[in-house]
């Protein structure tokens, strides 16, 4: 286990120092946050430190850091290295800049701030990208959560539309995420979050207490060949791709901002931000421990290795039966309640952008009912075929990061201005542009160019990006 220590080492230390250093760049000021000066009863409410905490945790924890996971760990004992480190040196700036800007700057939504330190012309591209990614998140997170309950509560094996149980069960969810959005954050999301938020961390904790109890078979690094994906799937793009939630995930960007509306004061930004990016990628690191374990002794039918259906089999393995049911319960809010808040998020990225006063209820009801519609739509479509689904969440996940991308690019911009360290942002914004751009240029959803005309075509918009931010947002200031 000297490689998942390792890792763990790496997530606490970095959690201990380079938070404050991260913090300290930004510059904390005694400004009233927006949630005291703009309290409105529906988004801008403040709630206390802990269940912001909780709230953003599992605002931001949806399939990813379990799917991430048991899809990352294919790679091998690299996983424990990559994921820490990417968490603290990526991850965690990505949602405290986030998060911070965005109450540095009265709760603007991501777009508005893209569109404050990139320029028009990024804001018109990203809300479109924004608003695709948010639609299909919450898409497939109906798709997952039903089918995870419809399995493990139900017992059901046809998850086609013409079980009952199965419509059911999306219409349930469906409703629940409309309701979420429509009312406001402390009657649903404030008073609920809490508990799911116990949930969550009690099933992650049965888990890694079962290492302990069962006994874990977990490899160490072979330096020799530290890749291990069976498929050989290159871990430069595709494993920072694949890892999302855990390591850096452009979503939680979206999820920051509705934060933003609920903390008191400025000084909750590290522990609410930085802290739960943490937490999130511990919790990606145990359930990739678990699942190589798994993998290890071929307790995985073939065609089950890498999908989300590995969740009850590492829950089998180490929990007590009649506890299983606590680690599936754990992992269905995952999806659910990241679904309902990106639903929310996007209401308040459509409000802002074309001045809408949310705290008229029927304002509420005329974004949230076309969107809902498309999302039945797209959860109806991805039902049709076998790949439907599989496509969406490909898509998804080039996009989700994708949007990490302006993030990191106006945090530069806002920390080149106050003459801060720009380089703790800068450096992982170029690394994201290459990544997403090499990916969608080799792989079989995008363009499937060979691997080096996509490689030194990353390169290359990598650098045309750094010449274009010099040029229009650093040197002018």
């Amino acid at each position: 286990m000297i490689t998942f220590i390792v890792g763990l080492l790496i997530l606490f230390f970095g959690w201990l120092f380079y938070s404050n250093y991260v913090e300290k760049q930004f510059g904390l000021t005694d400004e009233p946050t927006p949630a005291v000066k703009n309290s409105d009863g529906v988004d801008f409410i403040p709630l206390s430190e802990k269940r912001n905490m909780l709230i953003h945790l599992l605002n931001i924890a949806g399939m990813g850091p379990i799917l991430g996971a048991i899809q990352g760990i294919l790679f091998g004992p690299i996983a424990f290295i990559l994921i820490p480190l990417g968490c603290v040196l990526m991850g965690g700036v990505h949602d405290y800049f986030a998060g911070m800007l965005s109450v540095r700057h009265n709760g603007a939504q991501i777009t508005s701030l893209i569109k404050t330190y990139l320029g028009e012309n990024c804001f018109r591209v990203f809300i479109l990208i924004v608003s695709v990614m948010l639609i299909l998140l919450t898409s497939v997170f109906v798709y997952t959560a039903g089918d995870l309950m419809a399995e493990r509560f139900f017992h059901q094996t046809d998850f086609t539309l013409s079980n009952k149980i199965v419509i059911v069960i999306y219409s349930v969810i469906a409703l629940y995420y409309v309701l979420a959005t429509l009312f406001p954050i402390d009657k649903i999301i404030g008073r609920f979050y809490p508990f799911f938020g116990f949930l969550l961390l009690t099933g992650t904790a049965l888990v890694f207490c079962g290492f302990f109890t069962h006994g874990i078979n977990i490899h160490e690094i072979d330096f020799r060949a530290m890749n291990e994906h069976p498929m050989k799937l290159a871990i430069i793009p595709v494993f920072f791709m694949t890892v999302s939630c855990g390591l850096l995930s452009g979503f939680h960007s979206t999820q920051a901002t509705i934060i933003s509306r609920t903390i008191s004061s400025q000084k909750e930004g590290k522990k609410v931000f930085y802290g739960m990016m943490c937490l999130e990628s511990l919790i990606a690191m145990i359930w990739a421990a678990g699942c190589m374990h798994v993998y290890s002794l071929n307790l995985v039918p073939q065609n089950m290795i890498g999908t989300i259906n590995v969740v009850n089999t590492v829950a089998n393995t180490f929990v007590l039966p009649i506890l299983t049911y606590v680690v599936t319960i754990a992992v269905v809010v995952l999806p659910i309640t990241s679904g309902d808040t990106a639903l929310r998020d996007l209401r308040m990225i459509i409000a802002e952008a074309i001045n809408s006063d949310q705290k008229i209820i029927k304002n509420r009801l005329m974004i949230i009912i076309p969107i809902a519609v498309l999302v039945v739509g797209i959860v109806l479509w991805s039902k049709m075929g076998a790949d439907s689904f599989s496509r969406i969440w490909r898509y998804f996940n080039f996009v989700n990061q994708l949007i990490a991308i302006p993030t990191f690019l106006y945090a530069t911009v806002y920390l080149f201005k106050n003459k801060k360290n720009y380089f703790i942002t800068l450096i992982p914004g170029l690394f994201y542009i290459y990544i997403t751009m090499s990916f969608i240029l080799s792989a079989k959803i995008g363009f499937g160019l060979n691997w080096t005309i996509s490689n030194i075509s990353a390169i290359l918009l990598t650098l045309l990006s750094l010449f274009a931010l010099w040029k229009y947002r650093l040197r002018e200031e």
